[in-house]
C-alpha cells in the first residue's frame, strides 16, 4: 500500500473495447427498427474506462488485456499510451476482432449496451503469469468479469500473494466460483449483477443489504455495492452503511460504475479509509455522467475535489 497522500499504483486486468454509442428515442421491440442518431466512436471497455480512470486520478496506472490485430485494436492501444498507461502488458491476437460495444443512450440519460468480447477472452492465466513483475510493484489489482473467469482468478490469486489491495468489480453479471469471493478484499456490483449473483431480488437498500450479506455469508471480505443515483451501500460483517449519491444531470452514465470502481481502487491504495474512499468514488461516478462517451467521462481529481467541496459546502 502507497503512503497516504502518495499517488499509488494500480494495475487493471480487463477488457478493453471499441464502443459505438448513438442517441436514440427509445430501445426496438422484437423485430423493430428504431432510428438512432449521432454516430461517435470511443475507446471503452471496462478495464479500459478504468485505467484511464486511475491516471486521471492522479495514479500510476498498468493495464494487462487483449484486442485484436485489427484498427480497433490499434484505436485503443494509441489511447492507452497517450493516456500515459503503461501497456506493455496487452496482448494482441489475429483469432479473434477486438471487443466492440454497441451503445444506444435515451433521452433520460439511461442506456442500454450489448457487447461483443472477442479478443478479451483471449487473454490467459499464462498471460496474466508474465506480468507477474507489475503486479508485484503495484499497490492495487482491479479486475473485471469481461474476461475468462479463470484468468480473473489468476490475477487476484497473485495479487493476493503479494498482499496487495485487490478490488473485483462483479460485472458483467455472470455466474462465479466463492474462490472469487475469498480472493478479493472488496468485491463491488451494481444492483442488477447483485441480484443475479446472490440469486436474491434487489429493489431498495434493504433488499441490497440482504443479497450482500449472501455475498459475505459465501465468503466475501467486503462488498461495497452501486446503487447508482441512490449511492452505494458498504456490507461488511460490521453492518451496512449507505453513502448518498451527489445530484448530476446525467448525460451518459455508462462508464460510472467504472469510474466508481476505479475511484475506489486508487483511495485504497492511497492508504485511505474504505469510507472515505467510497465517499471519492460516489463523486467519481457521478461525473462520469455528466459526459457522453466512456473514457472521456472520466473525471479528475480536481473535479472530484470540487464537487465534493460543492457538496460539504
Amino acid at each position: 500500500m502507497a503512503r497516504r497522500g502518495t499517488e499509488g499504483h494500480v494495475v487493471v486486468v480487463g477488457s478493453n473495447n471499441f464502443d459505438m454509442v448513438v442517441k436514440a428515442d427509445r430501445l426496438p421491440k422484437e423485430g423493430e427498427n428504431v432510428m438512432a442518431t449521432g454516430l461517435k466512436f470511443f475507446p471503452g471497455g471496462k478495464g479500459g474506462n478504468q485505467a484511464v480512470a486511475v491516471r486521471r486520478l492522479g495514479a500510476k496506472a498498468t493495464f494487462i488485456g487483449c484486442v485484436g490485430e485489427d484498427v480497433f485494436g490499434e484505436f485503443l492501444l494509441r489511447n492507452l499510451r497517450a493516456s500515459g498507461i503503461e501497456s506493455r502488458w496487452v496482448k494482441r491476437t489475429k483469432k479473434v476482432s477486438t471487443g466492440c460495444a454497441f451503445i444506444p443512450v435515451l433521452p433520460s440519460g439511461q442506456n442500454a449496451i450489448v457487447v461483443d468480447v472477442g479478443a478479451n477472452l483471449e487473454l490467459t492465466p499464462r498471460d496474466v503469469e508474465r506480468a507477474r513483475a507489475a503486479i508485484e510493484r503495484a499497490d492495487a489489482l482491479l479486475t473485471v468479469l469481461e474476461l475468462k473467469l479463470e484468468t480473473v482468478e489468476a490475477a487476484l490469486r497473485l495479487a493476493r500473494k503479494a498482499a496487495k489491495h485487490t478490488v473485483l468489480d462483479a460485472g458483467p453479471p455472470r455466474r462465479f466460483s466463492e474462490e472469487l469471493l475469498m480472493l478479493a478484499d472488496v468485491v463491488s456490483p451494481n444492483e442488477t449483477e447483485l441480484e443475479f449473483i446472490s440469486g436474491e431480488s434487489v429493489s431498495d437498500r434493504a433488499s441490497a443489504e440482504a443479497a450482500a450479506q449472501k455475498l459475505l455469508d459465501r465468503g466475501a471480505k467486503t462488498v461495497v455495492v452501486k446503487l447508482g443515483r441512490d449511492g452505494a451501500m458498504l456490507v461488511s460483517p460490521r453492518g451496512a452503511k449507505h453513502f448518498p449519491a451527489f445530484r448530476v444531470q446525467a448525460v451518459d452514465p455508462t462508464a460510472a460504475g467504472d469510474a466508481f470502481s476505479a475511484a475506489l481502487t486508487v483511495e485504497l491504495a492511497r492508504g485511505a479509509a474504505m469510507e472515505e474512499a467510497i465517499r471519492f468514488a460516489n463523486a467519481a461516478g457521478a461525473l462520469a455522467c455528466t459526459k457522453l462517451g466512456a473514457q472521456p467521462s472520466m473525471p479528475t481529481r480536481r473535479e472530484i475535489d470540487t464537487l465534493v467541496g460543492r457538496n460539504n459546502c
